[in-house]
């Protein structure tokens, strides 16, 4: 086998978008050659390694086997870049952490920056991917510290407990659902969507739920940060799934109103875990990870 770089981030990002069309934009990409490159694949394998339907694309045995390793050696490239761009810097530690969108966007910044301020020779290397990734990179040694939703698989990993983060669906006070109280996903998926751009864990994980469920959420527009999502939605643009925290933080601001969603997968909690337990991290790490356990 004979897989560039390229090829296996083209097939991540097709694997976990569940379009060809997707994966290639992600990659930077034309359709012709990304379906080209993936064509290759398979004849170089002689094994299949999507199936290809009116939804978009699900990944055989191979499929996911591939996604697995390559998802491994993309996180191992980028950890070989950052240690050795490390050399030189005066630094005493570097973090590698793995969280998902809320975590990212929500409660983490203003902990991390105290963090930082704190202790100026460490360095904090941090991902964004969706909970399941980020449990599995946690598993795999590939990052220090995780920030997931509960509901992802954490089977073998120490966890603590870091804050209550469940979702919910804003509309605008004119939309047909604006007098309810509460929502499922499904109930919603008839309408039109507005999301975070391509590659966010979190819009990926709501398109995931709604692909389960099957459904297609039918996005307008695709934004790069919440505050674009909540004044679109007031303005009566479409709905959108965002986290609890975002929803109270900017409903006054941009008067959408919020529904709970009553799907289980959205009553979620953050936690941070580890692969080992906390004494045997490197101090640095310890460190992080007990100013995140403490109280904000």
């Amino acid at each position: 086998m004979r897989f560039d770089l390229t090829d296996l981030r083209l097939f991540l990002n097709v694997h976990d978008t569940g379009t060809i069309t997707a994966g290639a934009e992600r990659t930077h990409m034309t359709l012709a050659s990304a379906s080209e490159r993936i064509r290759a694949m398979e004849q170089m394998l002689d094994a299949p390694l999507l199936v290809r339907n009116a939804r978009g694309v699900q990944a055989t045995a191979a499929g996911h086997t591939l996604a697995h390793h390559a998802r491994l050696v993309l996180l191992q490239m980028e950890r070989l870049r950052g240690d050795l761009g490390d050399h030189g810097a005066g630094l005493a530690g570097h973090v590698r952490m793995l969280c998902n969108t809320s975590a990212l966007s929500e409660h983490l910044p203003q902990r991390l920056a105290s963090f930082l301020i704190a202790h100026p020779r460490i360095a904090v290397d941090l991902k964004e991917r969706n909970s399941q990734q980020v449990a599995d990179g946690v598993r795999e040694g590939l990052c220090d510290i995780g920030i997931a939703s509960d509901g992802a698989n954490l089977q073998h990993l120490h966890r603590h407990a870091f804050v209550e983060d469940p979702l919910e669906l804003i509309v605008s006070a004119a939309h047909p659902l604006a007098e309810r109280r509460s929502v499922s996903l499904e109930e919603a998926s008839s309408h039109d969507f507005i999301g975070l751009s391509e590659g966010s864990a979190l819009q990926d994980h709501v398109s995931q739920q709604a692909r389960w469920q099957g459904e297609r959420l039918r996005y307008r527009v695709r934004v790069r940060h919440f505050d674009a999502i909540c004044r679109m939605v007031g303005l009566g643009v479409g709905v959108a799934v965002v986290p609890k925290a975002t929803a109270a933080r900017l409903a006054r601001a941009t008067g959408v109103r919020r529904l709970r969603l009553i799907d289980a997968w959205a009553a979620r909690r953050l936690v941070l875990c580890t692969r080992q337990a906390p004494e045997a991290l490197p101090a640095h790490a310890l460190a992080l990870l007990e100013h995140l356990r403490s109280p904000p």
